[in-house]
């Protein structure tokens, strides 16, 4: 076993929580030293964007499966789009004379460690040069950090479709580690993951197709994004990059250049990085794991994925895409009565199956690894109790043969075709919910709440320890159609990060590392905290009125 495979591991089995004691984190909030929530790069000039307001269009459902909406051309107009549906901030809470935002894509804790990037090339009524710019959200805006040739960004994107642009998404992991220490570095992955399926769906809002070109190396990404700055605790740490195109196009052998990114390491960069807080604490653990994920140059690892299960039927019910991904909020407390039927049930578990052109699970290269065992608490017409849903239908035997033997593994009546969701055991799971979330009563008093399970230690040692936190990523796009799913349907959802990892593997026999419980989520009917006041995400002004 390599270096950097012992690490990754050891990383996880030292931050798993237990029954007895939790993973090391600071032990109480140093408020002198919470991280500013916005990264700004200090003498970068400062493109505007679009402020458009949501409206009717386009419908919820077709977001979610390639070749139901006409490709929007790439302008001003359309790049504000992507960003206000994905990386903005959709409202300010404010309790007495404390404000705080809150943002379009999910944070653990809200504290935002992704900070989102543009590499693209001349753009309608918004710049006349190929640039790279960091996404600015609390003015929704652009600082252009670099320009560079018209040859360049020919020779970047000859391999990608006409009309492309590229997302970076980066990690500030000291804003995590501020809060949660060690166990920091697994939540700035969910949020990787949460960010990813924004972008992916906001695109797919627009007619626009995301791909993460995941054959790049961290080298690669350092270089494309000018995270040269040496920031210490605060350095921004480089996660992905996603080509995004308009649909309908081909999207085989999707890669950049290897020797067209190391040029941009000679381009002019603009702008120094804001200090985020006063002082800081060194947690080596995630200096560790960081550098033992760091990933290679590799081309085409994965092969040709075969999408799963069947088409997602899509409905036209008159719900907006925008208005859901702008009220999508973490519920803090939920009412312990709320049920839904079990139609709505099917179709939020349906939503999470990675099937043919379906957003935004197609923007991930790699074969599903994320399975889901479920505590169904109220469900009309379905049992309470403990199920599992299996994503990969290839992988069943696998899990049946890995789990208790005394499981049934029957599906439950009314249960779609293509879904494969299994009752384990029939019961009130209530208590057992909420033990596992580290005793936090929102899992037991919702509709259903949810671990994910990941193939873990079998794709790990297959790729190499650089796909660690792309587990995460996967469970976080999940955790987005969650939310997003629980909008549309009038109830509300929130991820939950804190649950005790070895316990709920003994729940379903799982005895070893090849499958590992990464996330939990649960779903039910919010206690809204009238406590708090709502405010607009942005001041409204002549240039939304003109936008609309």
């Amino acid at each position: 076993m390599t270096d950097a495979l012992t690490e990754v591991f050891a990383y996880h089995e030292a931050t798993k929580h237990h029954l007895h004691r939790y993973a090391p984190g600071p032990g109480g909030l140093d408020w002198a030293t919470q991280p500013d929530p916005f990264r700004r790069y200090a003498g970068a000039s400062l493109l505007k964007l679009g402020h458009i307001l949501p409206g009717d269009h386009p419908l919820f459902e077709p977001v979610f499966v390639e070749g139901h909406l006409p490709s929007q051309p790439l302008d001003r107009t359309s790049i504000s789009r992507l960003f206000y549906d994905s990386l903005a901030l959709s409202a300010w809470k404010e309790i007495g004379s404390v404000r705080w935002p809150l943002r379009v894509n999910p944070s653990s804790g809200n504290l935002h460690p992704t900070e989102g990037y543009l590499v693209c090339g001349p753009i309608v009524s918004l710049c006349e040069q190929p640039m790279v710019c960091h996404y600015a959200p609390k003015e929704h805006a652009l600082e252009r950090r670099a320009e560079f040739s018209f040859e360049t960004w020919t020779a970047l994107t000859s391999n990608l479709p006409a009309g492309s642009v590229l997302i970076g998404l980066t990690s500030i992991y000291w804003r995590e580690v501020w809060k949660y220490g060690e166990r920091a570095f697994r939540y700035c992955q969910h949020d990787a993951g949460h960010a990813i399926a924004a972008v992916t769906l906001a695109a797919a809002g627009l007619g626009w197709k995301a791909t993460v070109l995941d054959d790049l190396s961290t080298d690669m990404l350092t270089n494309l994004l000018g995270l040269f700055d040496s920031n210490g605790a605060e350095q921004e740490q480089p996660e992905c990059l996603l080509a995004v195109y308009p649909q309908g196009v081909t999207s085989a052998g999707l890669t950049l250049p290897d020797d067209v990114i190391a040029a941009f390491r000679t381009v002019r960069w603009h702008g120094t990085p804001n200090q985020l807080s006063p002082g800081h604490v060194d947690w080596p653990i995630i200096d560790q794991v960081t550098a033992a994920t760091r990933k290679p140059l590799t081309r085409q690892i994965y092969g040709a994925q075969t999408p799963i299960g069947n088409p997602l039927e899509v409905g036209s019910a008159p719900i907006s895409f925008s208005k859901m991904v702008h009220q999508r909020r973490s519920c803090l407390a939920l009412d312990g009565h709320t049920g839904i039927p079990r139609t709505a049930f099917y179709q939020i578990l349906q939503k999470t199956i990675p099937g043919p052109g379906q957003f935004p699970f197609n923007a991930l290269p790699w074969p599903p690894a994320i399975h889901c065992g479920l505590f169904i608490h109220r469900v009309q017409d379905v049992d309470p109790g403990l199920y599992f849903l299996v994503r990969d239908p290839s992988r069943l035997e696998t899990l049946k043969n890995h789990m208790k033997k005394e499981f049934v593994w029957e599906k439950p009546a009314g249960c779609p075709d293509g879904l494969e969701l299994y009752r384990l055991l029939t019961g009130d799971a209530r208590e057992l919910a909420r033990q596992i979330a580290c005793h936090q009563e929102i899992a037991a008093d919702g509709c259903f709440s949810l671990g994910m399970i990941a193939e873990f230690e079998e794709p790990i040692r297959r790729y190499g320890a650089w796909f660690y936190p792309r587990l995460f990523w996967e469970a976080g796009a999940i955790g987005q159609v969650l939310y997003l799913e629980a909008e549309a349907y009038g109830i509300r959802g929130t991820g939950i990060g804190c649950f005790f990892d070895d316990p709920m593997h003994m729940v379903l026999g799982l005895t070893d590392r090849r499958f590992q419980d990464l996330y939990h989520f649960t779903i039910g009917g919010p206690v809204e905290d009238k406590r708090l006041t709502t405010l607009p995400a942005y001041p409204v002004t002549n240039e939304v009125e003109k936008e609309l």
